[in-house]
Formats: structure tokens, C-alpha cells, sequence
């Protein structure tokens, strides 16, 4: 009787040896760098925080690499498999003929997330008190500054005459530089933005998101010979994104923000809450992994004004949206 039953505990450890080496071989691995760390990307961290990547059997490494430059660069350079960036980066790899374009398949916000930042409190605010004063900008080129732009000669303001614009600074250093006293107006992301308010450093005055309308402005992206050699992994980080788009649409801010707050262990959960209830309310999270063509067409139209257009670019060439549009039929 031993013998058969230390024969069926053989048998049982020697199947269980291939299962678990076959189990350890479904996990896949990517890496992702996102352009900054914000609050503004709450679907991302949902993903991670609610299970979602690990449900797709996914092993997701984050970097931030801080500049559209930077995360292209670290993309284009194999440094990292998807980049979390404006979309208007991949416009400008197609311009310099890129032998392997880089491909936008899921979008994650859809306004603009910076927010009109004053160093002195204004109870009646309007735009052309900008005019004649010091601002503090974002990276030439880039969306914020782009957007910023856009909204700016909207309310009748010419950045590069009404304003003394300030546009060589680092992206990383913005707000440590309007922190050091530079500039009277900055362009700041969340949570930079509310901490600043709460020091009384400075004053959110206005949203760019509100006035720009919708456009993708931040997708995640990857090269098309990535996409086209993982396309399994990369179904399944876009079906994980999408269900944390829905799980964020579903849930209310304080909920969102007990989600995510590990990933901003420096920042109170009632700022956090405080954040999310902004991004939330001004629409700024999609709800779907879904570029379409009418937010592209805005995009260029923007990337024209600001004069940082190199081409026209068809929606179908650099957006891929057949991958969004099968998770969501599942």
C-alpha cells in the first residue's frame, strides 16, 4: 500500500513540473515608458493596481522617462516595447521616413491634462490678463505647448507677441523653475498643479482641457514590427487598459483614488481624490482604447496652428484601431 501510494505522489510531481514551467511560459512581458507620472494616467495604474494585466497574464515594467523626446527616443531605440506619449510624436517619426513606423493602438486621455497655473490668486480671471506677462511654458513641439497655443489664440491672445514665453526649460524642471520664481503664468499637470495651490506657490485658474475639446492626447504606442511580432501581447495589454478605462468610468473618485494611491505614496489620498474628481469631470479619461478619426483630424489641425505640422498624415496610417475594436466586441 506505501509503495502505491508514494507511486501516485511520483506521478503527481512530475506532472505538476510541466505544468508549472508551461504556466510560467504564458507570462509575458513588456515594458512600458510613460512621457511623465500624473494622475492624469489613473486608467494605467488602475490596470496594475485592480489586477487587470496580471488577469491577461501580463508582467508590465514602468518607466517614467520625463519628455516626449526622451520616451520616443527610448522607444525608437528598443529601450522599451510600448511608450505612453502624445500621439503627435508618431507624426513626427513618419516625417523623417521611418523604415518601422511607430503605430498609435490605444488611447488613454482624450483633453488636455494641464491646468492654467497664477502665481497670485485671481477671483475674476480672464484671458487677456495674460497679455504682457511672464509665461512659463512647455517643451516647443510637444502637446502641452501645443494645446496651450491653441487655446491662446482662442481667447485672442498671440503667445509669441502678447506674452514673453518661456519655452527653454527642461520639462522635468517647469515647475521646480516657476517654484524658484520664474514666470508670473505656468502650463502644470496634476498633482503639481493642486500642490502647488495648497502651498500657496500658485493658483489653478483654468483648464486647457476645457477649452481645447478633445483630441488624443496621450495614446500608448509601439513600433509596427513589435506589434506585428506580439500581437498576442499586445490584444492583451489593450483588452487590460480597456477594463480599466471601464472600471474607472464605474467608480467614483474616492474609489479611484484608494486604487492608485500606491503609486503616489507622496501624495495625500484627498488630493488625490481632489485630482481624479478634475480629470474625471472635465472628461478627460476615455472610456475606450478607441482613436478615431475626428480626434486625430483635431490633432493636426492643432499641430498646424502651433506651426509644428511637417505633414498630413491619413488616420489609417498611423492609428491602428482594429485591436481597441476587438476587446471591445469580447
Amino acid at each position: 500500500m506505501k509503495k502505491k501510494i508514494s507511486f501516485i505522489f511520483l506521478v503527481a510531481f512530475l506532472i505538476f513540473i510541466p505544468l508549472s514551467g508551461c504556466n510560467e511560459q504564458q507570462i509575458q512581458k513588456l515594458r512600458v515608458a510613460e512621457v511623465t507620472h500624473s494622475i492624469f494616467y489613473a486608467p494605467q495604474y488602475v490596470a496594475f493596481s485592480e489586477g487587470f494585466f496580471e488577469k491577461e497574464g501580463l508582467e508590465v515594467e514602468l518607466t517614467t522617462t520625463w519628455g516626449g523626446d526622451k520616451t520616443m527616443t527610448t522607444l525608437l531605440s528598443d529601450g522599451a516595447d510600448i511608450a505612453l506619449v502624445g500621439s503627435e510624436t508618431t507624426i513626427y517619426v513618419h516625417a523623417q521616413d521611418a523604415n518601422d513606423p511607430v503605430i498609435n493602438f490605444a488611447q488613454l486621455t482624450q483633453t488636455d491634462g494641464t491646468f492654467l497655473v497664477s502665481r497670485k490668486n485671481i477671483d475674476n480671471f480672464s484671458w487677456d490678463q495674460l497679455k504682457g506677462s511672464t509665461f512659463l511654458g512647455q517643451r516647443k513641439g510637444g502637446m502641452p505647448q501645443m494645446v496651450g497655443e491653441f487655446v491662446l489664440k482662442k481667447q485672442g491672445i498671440d503667445p509669441h507677441k502678447d506674452l514673453d514665453l518661456i519655452q527653454n526649460i527642461e520639462f522635468a524642471n517647469i515647475a521646480s523653475a516657476f517654484a524658484a520664481g520664474t514666470g508670473d503664468y505656468v502650463q502644470l499637470f496634476e498633482p503639481t498643479a493642486s500642490i502647488f495651490e495648497q502651498e500657496g506657490t500658485g493658483y489653478i485658474i483654468a483648464s486647457f482641457g476645457k477649452e481645447s475639446g478633445y483630441v488624443p492626447y496621450t495614446t500608448f504606442m509601439a513600433k509596427n514590427s513589435f506589434m506585428e511580432e506580439n500581437s498576442e501581447a499586445i490584444e492583451k495589454f489593450t483588452r487590460a487598459i480597456y477594463q480599466a478605462q471601464q472600471w474607472v468610468n464605474s467608480h467614483d473618485a474616492a474609489e479611484i483614488a484608494q486604487s492608485i494611491h500606491s503609486f503616489f505614496e507622496d501624495t495625500s489620498i484627498e488630493l488625490i481624490e481632489t485630482v481624479v474628481d478634475r480629470y474625471k469631470s472635465q472628461g478627460s479619461y476615455a472610456t475606450n482604447p478607441i482613436l478615431d478619426a475626428t480626434e486625430w483630424n483635431n490633432l493636426q489641425d492643432i499641430m498646424d496652428e502651433a506651426g509644428e505640422l511637417p505633414l498630413r498624415v491619413d488616420h489609417e496610417t498611423l492609428v491602428n484601431t482594429d485591436i481597441a475594436e476587438k476587446v471591445m466586441s469580447k
